[in-house]
């Protein structure tokens, strides 16, 4: 009995004759824990996208990033990774809270690679690795079921510029990303976040903003 594929995959596995070859994939390939080189794998990742499911049943992708190391492969069964500061709208969040089922993709574009991972995830405000992790609002930790590599030919080759320099890191301030310092927004921020667009330079306009983010490109 198949691990991933449905009466669906089968269909067209059927109508593409690769039903041979993609049960032989999946028999060499798929697999329930995290090994070696794939725990090294993922603690190397500074990003990766995590897909999630809404009340309605309808999915949607986000990235996530930070430092290298902010991923952390807790045992064979276990990621875990921290939900930095975003919109305040909170979707992946939101979603995982109503729905565990999660799907990862971990992505290397400089050296094409990539791996997928599905499992149940869970959120905690007071989960211990919240002291590793400056700033972090919660700690997502994921029970993995499944998990394979994938071909990368069709991955495009990119090469990193620099890290971004709005992750939270330990002995300097975080900045503020520019959307928040516009001063028709200040009353309806966060209290966290309240009177921190004068501690750092003061409230921007919008023509302000424009021209930040044209910079930043």
């Amino acid at each position: 009995m198949s691990k991933i594929y449905d009466e669906n995959h089968l269909k067209m596995q059927l109508e593409f004759d690769s039903e041979k070859l993609a049960s032989a994939v999946e028999n060499i390939i798929v697999h329930e824990e995290v090994m070696d080189e794939e725990k090294a794998f993922i603690e190397s990742r500074d990003m990766f996208f995590l897909s999630t499911i809404d009340a309605e049943g309808k999915p949607t992708v986000s990235y996530k990033g930070g430092d290298v190391g902010f991923i952390k492969v807790v045992d064979a069964k276990t990621i875990a990774f921290p939900s930095y500061d975003g919109n305040g709208m909170f979707l992946s969040m939101g979603n995982i809270a109503g729905n565990k089922s999660v799907g990862i993709l971990f992505i290397d574009l400089e050296n094409p690679h990539r791996l997928r991972l599905q499992g149940e995830a869970s959120v905690d405000k007071n989960d211990p690795l919240m002291s590793e992790y400056k700033e972090a609002d919660m700690i997502v930790r994921v029970s993995v079921s499944k998990l394979w590599k994938n071909c990368p030919r069709y991955i495009h080759k990119y090469v990193k510029e620099k890290d971004s320099g709005y992750v939270p890191r330990e002995n300097c301030e975080t900045p503020m990303p520019p959307w928040k310092k516009l001063e028709d927004i200040q009353e309806i921020l966060p209290s966290k976040d309240q009177g921190k667009a004068i501690q750092q330079g003061g409230t921007i306009t919008i023509e302000e903003l424009v021209e930040i983010e044209a910079r930043e490109d």
